[in-house]
């Protein structure tokens, strides 16, 4: 349907190539972060030296997957981020 109103434009091609390098940019992002949500998951249970950081990174890229995303990116947020920093 989408394509049937891309004909009524003047320059229906470019649009189409724009349409296509965001979804491009859109799964690269989700893909790379699942990536940094399960290396951070795994550093997390492990105990790892840079576990918050990589928590912190992952809570960052979940805020920009949906409602879902933001609530548990949100919660994360609230639970890394260091205890000084919130008593500031």
């Amino acid at each position: 349907m989408w394509g049937a109103l891309l004909n009524r434009v003047p320059n229906p091609f470019a649009l189409m190539n724009l349409f296509h390098v965001v979804l491009i940019f859109v799964i690269i992002l989700g893909i790379v972060a699942g990536v940094v949500s399960i290396i951070a998951g795994l550093t997390l249970m492990s105990g790892g030296q840079s576990a918050r950081t990589l928590g912190l990174v992952a809570a960052f890229f979940g805020l920009t997957n949906g409602p879902l995303g933001i609530a548990l990116g949100a919660y994360t947020l609230v639970v890394l981020v260091p205890a000084n920093a919130r008593n500031s």
